[in-house]
């Protein structure tokens, strides 16, 4: 009687990977993807505690406290208040979104859902245009175009019953927080328009098609299923457009009237964080002017790092709710 001969056991591609000598690139990418991490974390770090160490000079003079709450900005007096900049800041950078968001995610789902590939494909390339438009020539449009068309209209409202309101009252100077936010929702719109796109088209085509097949029409497939789908990606475009509006800086520069006050209309003149550093930082003669100036691009580094830090755990709770992303 013969002993049968048991085959040999069928390679996986499991397998094969194990059995696999590991290979010398793999360890050299890690510990150089590694090292680059860490060189541009202590670059950051750096710059950070340089910057603290320039504008550390400046509690010789008053508390940080003293600085982000005051409300006047007199170098020649040695009296620096960051406050107006910061609310001019927040607020150019609100009005830039309640304009632009709203724009970008129906051009995405113009673009994406309705219109034709023909069309669409133009259309998309020219959004994105947008974005290779150095910001001087926004800054030059805007004062050249934006702030005189923008007049009447702002004369119009502070005339009307509106004007007993605070935020629309008048007088109207022309540049202004609402020009600059015009502006500022042009410039980020390719931003929020071209990831929401992405977004919206990594929905599974079977999941359209599931609730086409239930009955639903193309507008209930789209809000049911697509936009549940892309928030979490829809809300990092304004998150990257959000970050872009509060770091420009020329095109502000040349619509917000450069007033270091702070007022609660929207049609007065302004300053932000951005524009009032590029503009007097050249010429601060004055005793810890250049350190104020340093101070504040602490603040504006503080803004952008506490809104990207709160996106990212939104981001992440979207991402868990969707069931499908990779959550770190």
């Amino acid at each position: 009687m013969t002993a049968e001969i048991a085959p040999a056991p069928l390679d996986t591609p499991g397998s094969l990977i194990r059995r696999r000598r590991p290979s010398l690139g793999d360890p050299i990418l890690a510990w150089g993807v590694r090292i680059l991490s860490w060189v541009a974390l202590a670059a950051i770090a750096l710059m950070l505690f340089d910057t603290a160490m320039n504008s550390g000079r400046l509690l010789e003079h008053e508390s940080i406290w003293d600085f982000l709450s005051g409300t006047v900005w007199q170098p020649a007096s040695l009296v620096y208040g960051a406050l107006p900049f910061v609310y001019g800041t927040v607020i150019t950078s609100a009005i830039a979104l309640l304009l632009a968001v709203p724009l970008a995610i129906g051009a995405a789902l113009l673009v994406n859902e309705y219109l034709p590939k023909r069309v669409a494909s133009p259309l998309a390339y020219g959004i994105e245009l947008l974005a290779a438009v150095p910001s001087v020539v926004y800054g030059f449009w805007g004062i050249l175009v934006v702030v005189p068309a923008l007049r009447p209209v702002q004369q119009a409202i502070a005339g009307s019953p509106l004007g007993t309101i605070p935020l629309f009252s008048g007088p109207v100077a022309g540049p202004s927080y609402l020009a600059a936010g015009v502006i500022l929702a042009i410039m980020i719109l390719p931003i929020v328009t071209s990831v929401a796109r992405d977004a919206m088209n990594a929905t599974p085509r079977l999941q359209r098609e599931g609730a086409l097949a239930l009955g639903a029409t193309q507008w209930e497939t789209i809000r049911h299923v697509v936009l549940p789908f892309a928030r979490g990606g829809i809300f990092a475009g304004v998150i990257l457009g959000l970050s872009r509006a509060i770091g420009e800086t020329i095109a502000v520069l040349f619509v917000i009237g450069n007033q270091p006050q702070i007022n609660a209309s929207i049609f007065a003149p302004g300053y932000s964080l951005p524009s009032v550093i590029a503009s007097e930082f050249a010429e601060a003669n004055q005793p810890f002017h250049p350190e104020a100036l340093i101070a504040l691009g602490v603040v504006l580094f503080a803004l952008s790092f506490a809104v990207n830090v709160a996106a990212r755990r939104v981001v992440t709770r979207f991402e868990a709710r969707a069931g499908g992303a990779d959550v770190r």
